[in-house]
């Protein structure tokens, strides 16, 4: 154990203190080396409840022997002579477990290997004992679906996966490591900064500070330095779990972690932080051992971030970073970062005149004639696949009674997230999600058993509400048409429908060159209805996707609050992953809003309904595209598919003959007869990434063909219209990607 003498709070690597073969007297004495120097240290007990100070400590308790079984504070005290009337200087405190007698457990493995340790090791130390290198790269810990910090001590007998930075959960650890490692940067490079929160995220992580004026790119080079210092020091991440009162003394020169520490002070809850060296923060982890396997980093951008992602609350400088254990794994996502800022869906919206978001509606898009040629191509292509798959089109309100919606269980679930309005002194709310109307169209009519499946496609328009903080472009907004559907079945139908549904959406996705990864989500804490019932439909949705042999992993505790759920996880052209499909199954929405079926005994019996999506939202999956496909959309979706040019005024008449013929032939066609160069019609045509440039010269017009630029491979020769037609419906039938 290293102790900081002097420390105000406990600096030390106190994991998990057990004791065994009776009680410790409290005069022992114990020595540690710090540094070049040996300390005698005095240590001292007494039951957590007690919550004493360290004099009244030695008077109550000096003597007291402890039972097994009492979570104890570990007070620490500097002497050179045995406990007498003089006070000790106080080092700190931590925290241990007594236990009495020694006992072992049995620690399991993913791979099947068993270890037996004693109770109180960390997984740390049991992944050590598996032998090998794996503990180097271990990260975090999940066990009983729960991620934990990899020096959590092991009281039973545990199965445990060991995350390394491969998995999510292992790659949010060292993350999450790296923005601690930013901010104690911030602090010793400008100590009148304020910290508040700084989380991994998908890609990275990042830090809000408050600080008088916003980084610029050279305080960032000098944060990174310093960054580079902190791993180069490898200092150790220490976990302690303190009072709130000793939080908010600890803190109090922290306006934004004290108002957090207030938020769980009436909890009744011990205050979780994580010390390095001279840095503490307010955190529940988990995290790396030491910064120093933090290998390679970068600071990626510098942006304004209101507290809370709320507008009435001060604007904070918000530095954004990644890390990887590689600097090769560094330089590869880089190289990435280059590339999405080419495709960035809302530059290329502006650029080709797409669409927007203004400032008089944020969160709100707008589309532009382009931009509805593209979204009208792909609801048109989802209106052909439904109908073959057996699917009939509904549409239902945008505004629906607040009483519907307390029935459905958003009310209690989803409140935050809505908008409301009052009609004739009734409330309502305005729709955030299609499936209660979906209900209510089912109820319609009665249904036999003969009826189903019914399913119930909708582009419904739903309205949520996000803080001004995370609004997005396309990929974030208050505003979307979410290409829903319902489907309505028996118990004996569940299987057949769940394959159809990802039959669908996989069949849908090929389409456009994605390919995807699937997560099955299963119970969350505020669930509806009954335990066995979400273990049937997580049996259910287990079943279905080893039916079709898709690989998938469980992401435990995210599923809705009605019901499990499969995500689909596109990835695009550069690696990105982005969650649009879902399939939900439910038990609880039928129960809730009374629906019924006429079954083949005569009685009334409940159907089981799936919500599922394929798109998403319509705008989200139209920014994921235009990024994917770096605005260069295939011929069938291509907003402008062909362009034809003059290269003079001769050729007019003859670029009208060819203009009707394509658009008789149901092709988006722009005409450019102006006096410009063809030179600079062409370049302009390709900056508009049309995918079809047809030249007309005094040969094309003369000998009724059409000279060809394609805009990925050049010139591609001179054709006969009608050849060049034939050749371009066939590639927009086929939709090749």
């Amino acid at each position: 154990m290293d102790f900081s003498a002097g420390s105000a709070v406990l600096s030390c690597s106190i994991r998990y203190f057990s004791f065994y073969g009776g009680p410790l007297p409290c005069d022992r004495f114990r020595e540690w080396r710090l540094g070049c120097k040996r300390l005698r240290l005095y240590v001292l007990w007494a039951p957590l409840s007690h919550g004493v100070c360290e004099k009244a400590s030695a008077q109550a308790y000096r003597a007291a022997p402890l039972s097994a079984g009492y979570e104890c504070t570990l007070y620490v005290y500097n002497r050179v002579e045995p406990w007498s009337c003089a006070s000790p200087r106080f080092l700190g405190r931590g925290y241990f477990f007594y236990k009495g007698v020694c006992q072992m457990i049995n620690v399991t493995f993913r791979n099947g290997a068993v270890r037996q340790v004693e109770a109180g090791t960390s997984a740390y130390d049991a992944i050590k004992a598996l032998g090998g290198g794996t503990y180097k790269n271990a990260c975090a810990v999940r066990m009983n679906d729960k991620i934990f910090d990899i020096r959590t001590p092991l009281d039973t007998d545990c199965e445990i996966d060991i995350l390394t930075f491969d998995d999510d959960g292992g790659r949010r650890a060292f993350r999450h490591t790296a923005s601690h490692i930013l901010a104690q940067a911030v602090k010793r490079l400008f100590p009148q900064a304020k910290i508040s929160i700084g989380p991994a995220i998908d890609n990275g992580f990042y830090y809000d500070f408050d600080v008088e004026k916003p980084f610029t790119g050279e305080d960032l080079v000098k944060i990174e330095e310093e960054m580079a210092r902190i791993v180069k020091e490898a200092i150790p991440l220490e976990r302690m779990q303190i009072s709130p009162e000793e939080a908010l003394a600890l803190f109090a020169d922290e306006p934004y972690k004290v108002e957090l520490i207030n938020e769980h002070a009436g909890k009744g809850e011990l205050i979780s932080i994580y010390r390095q060296g001279d840095f503490c923060d307010l955190c529940a982890g988990p995290h790396l051992t030491d910064t120093g396997k933090v290998k390679a980093f970068k600071l990626t951008s510098c942006t304004g971030a209101y507290w809370r992602g709320d507008s009435n609350n001060r604007m904070l400088c918000r530095v954004y970073g990644t890390a990887f254990p590689k600097k090769s794994d560094l330089d590869a996502y880089l190289n990435m970062l280059e590339e999405a800022k080419r495709r960035d869906h809302r530059k290329l919206g502006r650029e080709l005149d797409l669409f927007a978001i203004m400032n008089e509606g944020p969160g709100f898009p707008f589309f532009f004639p382009k931009g509805m040629a593209l979204r009208n191509t792909l609801e048109s292509y989802w209106r052909e696949e439904h109908k073959k798959a057996g699917y009939e089109e509904i549409r239902t309100p945008l505004i629906l009674n607040e009483e519907l919606w307390h029935r459905s269980g958003h009310w209690d679930h989803y409140k935050e997230n809505m908008y409301f309005t009052t009609i004739d002194d009734q409330g309502y709310a305005i729709k955030p999600m299609n499936c209660p109307g979906g209900m209510l169209a089912y109820k319609r009519r009665p249904w036999s058993y003969r009826d189903l499946p019914c399913r119930m496609a909708e582009m419904g328009i739903v309205h949520r509400h996000e803080l001004s903080g995370a609004l997005h472009g396309l990929m974030r907004v208050r505003c979307f048409t979410q290409d829903d559907a319902h489907l309505y079945m028996t118990p004996e139908q569940i299987p057949s429908e769940i394959l159809g549904v990802i039959n669908l959406i996989d069949r849908i996705y090929k389409v456009f060159g994605f390919s995807y990864h699937v997560e099955l989500s299963t119970r969350p804490d505020d669930f509806m209805g009954e335990i066995a019932q979400w273990d049937a439909a997580e049996a259910a949705l287990q079943k279905a996707l080893e039916t079709t042999g898709t690989p998938y992993t469980i992401n435990p505790g995210d599923g809705a609050f009605y019901g499990p759920k499969i995500d689909f996880h596109l990835v695009d052209s550069i690696g990105r992953t982005w969650q649009c499909g879902t399939l939900q199954l439910d038990f609880q929405m039928p129960e809730r809003f009374e629906l019924e079926y006429t079954g083949p005994d005569g009685e009334k019996h409940r159907p089981v309904m799936i919500h599922r999506t394929v798109y998403g939202s319509i705008e989200r999956f139209i920014g994921i595209l235009t990024e994917h496909y770096a605005g260069a959309f295939p011929l069938w979706l291509a907003p402008v598919q062909m362009r034809v040019m003059t290269i003079t005024e001769d050729q007019d008449e003859y670029a009208d003959k060819v203009c009707s013929a394509l658009e008789d032939a149901g092709f988006r066609i722009e005409c450019d007869k102006r006096r410009e160069k063809i030179g600079y019609k062409i370049r302009e045509a390709q900056l508009q990434k049309i995918p079809y440039m047809l030249v007309l010269g005094a040969n094309e017009a003369a000998n009724g063909t059409v000279s060809v630029r394609d805009r990925s491979k050049g010139d591609s020769g001179t054709v006969p219209l009608e050849e060049f037609i034939a050749s371009a419906l066939e590639e927009e039938r086929s939709k090749k990607a």
